[in-house]
């Protein structure tokens, strides 16, 4: 049967690189993003844009309605959309930290609400929540994302026991360090970082696995095993590496 799976936040990056990915596997894909205009290109029965901001549970509900009333179900819902700030604590407003909230967590809620009623009648569902390591990590100057990526993983476990006997998954995905919008304040070297096009065909054939944590390949996942088992010392280590890359590029 094909799927129809909708993903928030791929205009760029990894989400853009996966949805291409799942059209070319022959998924029906719709997107959910601020701008789309790097999806016009790509005009396919099987593609639905929608123009349309997370944080904001009507244009959620209305796109979700529009898909349901195309092609009847959703099986598949990919969060990606996120918004990470780097700005140093004490010179964080109180609405910085909402902002990243908003969208990075809240934003999930009002995605996961308004698929649910369609998954429970259909007593099936996959829900993909992308992560980070720094949420088990920590990382300088990031207080708002590494929150909020923490605060995803404990929801992702929640609801993955509450819904259990529905036959709906939670899960969430860790892409490794990438070049993307969000990690570009980092300071690390972009040959440190992963090409966002390689990552996204990665997750593509992960997308609807069951599996409570999932990478792009076995590299990644026993990167990711490291870094969940050994949090605290893999942040200092992380914290090192990137000081270094800044004084080298300093130099």
């Amino acid at each position: 049967m094909q799927r129809t799976v909708l993903i928030t936040g791929a205009n760029n990056g990894i989400g853009l690189a996966l949805a291409l990915s799942l059209l070319d596997l022959g998924d029906r894909v719709a997107v959910i993003d601020l701008e789309t205009d790097h999806l016009l290109t790509h005009a396919s029965p099987n593609l639905l844009l929608f123009n349309g901001d997370v944080t904001q549970p009507s244009q959620v509900q209305a796109a979700v309605d529009e898909i349901l009333q195309k092609w009847e179900r959703i099986d598949i819902l990919i969060n990606n959309a996120c918004l990470a700030l780097f700005i140093p604590f004490e010179k964080r407003s109180m609405d910085d930290m909402r902002r990243e909230f908003e969208v990075n967590y809240f934003g999930y809620l009002n995605m996961i609400r308004a698929v649910l009623p369609a998954m429970r009648e259909q007593m099936s569902g996959v829900v993909h929540n992308l992560s980070s390591g720094v949420g088990f990590t920590g990382m300088p100057n990031m207080t708002g994302y590494t929150s909020t990526k923490g605060a995803i993983e404990s929801l992702t476990r929640t609801l993955a026991l509450e819904y259990a006997s529905l036959g709906i998954v939670f899960n969430v995905i860790h892409p490794p360090l990438t070049r993307t919008k969000s990690a570009s304040g980092l300071g690390v070297p972009l040959e440190m970082m992963a090409d966002p096009t390689v990552v996204g065909r990665g997750l593509a054939k992960q997308v609807g696995k069951t599996a409570p944590m999932l990478s792009p390949d076995f590299f990644n996942a026993v990167q990711l095993w490291i870094t969940y088992h050994c949090r605290v010392s893999m942040g200092k280590l992380l914290v090192t590496m990137t000081e270094k890359a800044k004084a080298n590029q300093e130099l």
